[in-house]
């Protein structure tokens, strides 16, 4: 079994939703040897949070004053994200990092704090499931440094070469959530470098996935991630031998300070 990561997984709301406080965080979890900082990808959340940070600049933080730990969003919706932005924001903070980020996705939902509906933007699953898609083509396409001619359904990107390109090649590392009981999700895992499902509530679960999984990529297994949040207090163990490679305690919105700062000085697992 293969040593298990783990990374600090953050909200960015009230105490964290200064990006000094969570570089901070980060410099001193990198320091105690965690593996990674990850964080939140929302526009806002529901009462009693009230102040919520911008990802890509708590992320930009976090790398000036890291030099190993993983960092990226988990998870962001490129649905609700203009694919082009996206790809000039992934490459430059990959530069920025020296090569440290892994780019979260998923489909998003209206349910937690209604930031689709109070923005305007799609609500329908299935059309933000092309959308991702989408999108994911044409940040592969940016990251290879050649010009993307892109027309699809939902955008059109002509002729525009994304450089520098990122550090990492052929571009940053991607994972997918998703539920462990819906198809759809894992089989775009599948294809990418990393499965993050949500909501599991037991290692049986996992280990189901992963056999999935494992099935889809033809056993290919060996550089693939699965990322699994858990409730702190949970034992990760039984979830890395079902197949987990990261493991990220989870923090409820609007946690305290002194909270993340009592699990940062823990430890990593094992």
């Amino acid at each position: 079994m293969n040593r298990l990561r783990s990374a600090l997984w953050l909200p960015l709301f009230d105490d964290l939703a200064d990006p000094r406080e969570v570089a901070r965080l980060a410099a001193d979890a990198e320091e105690a040897g965690w593996d990674g900082c990850f964080v939140w990808d929302q526009l806002c959340w529901r009462a009693p949070v009230r102040q919520v940070a911008d990802p890509w600049i708590a992320l930009a933080a976090i790398a000036t004053v890291t030099r190993r730990l993983r960092l990226g969003p988990m998870v962001s919706t490129p649905a609700r994200r203009r694919p082009a932005k996206l790809a000039r924001e992934t490459a430059t903070l990959d530069r920025l990092s020296e090569g440290r980020l892994t780019l979260g996705v998923g489909l998003g939902s209206d349910r937690f704090a209604g930031e689709l509906s109070r923005t305007g933007e799609e609500l329908d699953d299935r059309l933000r499931g092309q959308m991702l898609d989408e999108s994911l083509a044409i940040l592969a396409a940016a990251w290879s440094g050649e010009p993307v001619r892109h027309r699809g359904e939902h955008y059109t990107v002509d002729g525009i070469a994304f450089l520098p390109r990122p550090v990492q090649r052929p571009g940053v590392p991607v994972w997918a959530a998703g539920f462990p009981g819906n198809a759809k999700p894992i089989r775009r895992a599948a294809r990418l470098d990393g499965f993050f499902p949500a909501n599991l509530e037991h290692p049986d679960q996992l280990a189901e996935v992963v056999d999935t999984l494992t099935e889809l990529r033809d056993g290919e297994m060996d550089s693939y991630d699965i990322a699994v949040g858990l409730p702190l207090g949970v034992d990760p163990e039984p979830y890395a031998r079902a197949g987990a490679t990261w493991w990220l305690p989870e923090f409820d919105p609007g946690v305290r300070l002194d909270t993340v700062r009592g699990v940062l000085r823990e430890g990593p697992a094992g």
